[in-house]
This record gives C-alpha cells, structure tokens and sequence, in this order.
C-alpha cells in the first residue's frame, strides 16, 4: 500500500514529513531521524541497533542499565541466559558450587546454610555435619563402618575380593606390597580368608595388615609404632619391654608399678 506524504507522520513528534527527508521505518513505523533516538537517553542508537521494552525503543546501554540484570559474582550485566537463584541473577559460568568450584548451570544445586552446593559436595557438608563419611565412589552417606582403599572411603559392597570374588565387608584388607608377588596382585582388596593365606600378618593394635617391620611380642604382631607401653603408651622402638599378665611394660612403669623405684633419684632399684 502507498501513501501520501501527507498522511504520513513521525511516531514521536506526531509531525509529517518534508519533500525528499529521510524518513526511518521501523517495524512499520515511521519516524524522523532526529526523533528516531533512546527514549532515556534521548541520543541516535549506534550503528542503528535498539532495544525495544514495553513499546519504547533504548540504546543497548540503556536498556542494560534498566533491564538487564547483574551477575550476583561479576557485577556485569547478564546478556542472554539468566541463572535465577540463591535471591539473585547470575551468568551461567559464574554460578558455581562454593565448595569445589564446579559449574552448576546444568547440573542443579541444593542450597545448603545459605551457600548453592552440587549434590556431591551437599552430600559431604551433610555427612560431615553427622560424623560420617562419604562414599568415595556413590557420594552417598556410610552409615557403617567404611571400607578403606588407596587413601579413600568407600561402601564396602562397590567391592569384590580380588582373590575369590566374594563382596567385600569392612574387614577386607587392601595389599600395597608383599615379596613374591607380582605388581598387579599389590595395592588390592582381599577378604579376609584369602588375605590370611597370604601369610601378612595383622598388627594387634590397629587390626590392618603389616607390610614393612613387624614387632612380634605378646604372641601377637606389631607395627612398631602400635608396640607400646600400656602406662605411658609411648613406643619402644626397640627398647626393651617388660610384660605381665599379657601387657608391655617400658623398664620405667614395669618396676614404677611392679618393682621398687628409689625414693630419691627414682631410679630403679636393681640386684
């Protein structure tokens, strides 16, 4: 449809048209040049690009200022994909766990004391709150004990013996190192039939298998760490130990509370 110049008029100033000006159209709407501008700031839109809100045309900076919201870490405007939570707005690569640091756009959150946390590390707050620990492997709660394998914690029916294949339980042994057996047999999880075949001895202390000097005393093994004395329960390290009535004794609290100390020096008195 054409129309005349007469029956045409600026959207702005409601004024028509002079012979031969450029006239704007836009979204067959016309204006003129001079009132084709930034409803806030009242300025041409740089290289002809706007924003249009609620029937009213702003400069992209405008329009960021009044619509756009601001990143809860940056501070920058958000352009595009808006991440809504926590009370506030958020680009999606700076919406991240408070723990681990792990993007959270695409994965979902929990919100955990009023930080965003992913399941994972929500999971660990959570069991760390309880007393437990976190499965290395599921990232559930153990409820019971844990099974201990190459520096982690896990559920000990993610395993089998190494050996038999049974599910493991809590008292399964892990093998670092062992003379006469190959590198892919070590640093495996056996029960505790097939670890006993193996010959390694169990420290009566700690329970867990001793793989470098073992302390033999008691008619039990030792780390020799674990091997102390049960009054001051420091370590004898090769010292001389007493025993009575199936305990160590250092030389002191053996004859401190079996023997005769003198009442000066309190040294023991010998011969």
């Amino acid at each position: 449809i054409t129309m005349s110049l007469g029956n045409m008029f600026c959207s702005r100033c409601g004024e028509g048209f002079e012979p031969h000006e450029k006239i704007v159209n836009s979204n067959g709407e016309l204006w003129h040049t001079q009132c084709f501008v930034c409803a806030q700031c009242f300025r041409p839109f740089p290289e002809g690009i706007f924003y249009e809100f609620e029937g009213r045309k702003y400069c992209e900076h405008d329009f960021h200022v009044l619509f756009a919201p601001c990143c809860g870490k940056c501070g920058e405007f958000v352009i595009g994909r808006v991440i809504k939570a926590m009370n506030a707005n958020w680009h999606p690569k700076c919406f991240r766990c408070e723990m681990c640091n792990k993007e959270l756009a695409d994965l979902g959150f929990i919100r955990n004391q009023g930080r965003a946390l992913c399941h994972e590390c929500n999971a660990k707050a959570k069991a760390v709150g309880l007393g437990k620990y976190v499965c290395h492997k599921c990232h559930g709660i153990i409820d019971s004990k844990p099974l201990r394998f190459r520096g982690e914690v896990y559920h000990p029916y993610h395993f089998n013996c190494a050996a038999c294949g049974i599910e493991l339980n809590s008292d399964a042994r892990e093998v670092r190192s062992r003379p006469g057996y190959s590198s892919n047999e070590m640093n495996e999880l056996y029960c505790l039939r097939c670890h006993d075949k193996m010959g390694i001895p169990i420290c009566g202390a700690c329970r867990r298998p001793i793989e470098e000097r073992v302390v033999t005393a008691l008619g039990k093994h030792w780390h020799v760490e674990h091997f102390v004395c049960a009054k001051c329960e420091k370590p004898f390290l090769g010292h001389r130990h007493y025993e009575k009535k199936g305990l160590a004794y250092c030389e002191t609290h053996y004859h401190q509370l079996f023997g005769n100390l003198c009442f000066v020096c309190n040294q023991v008195i010998g011969g």
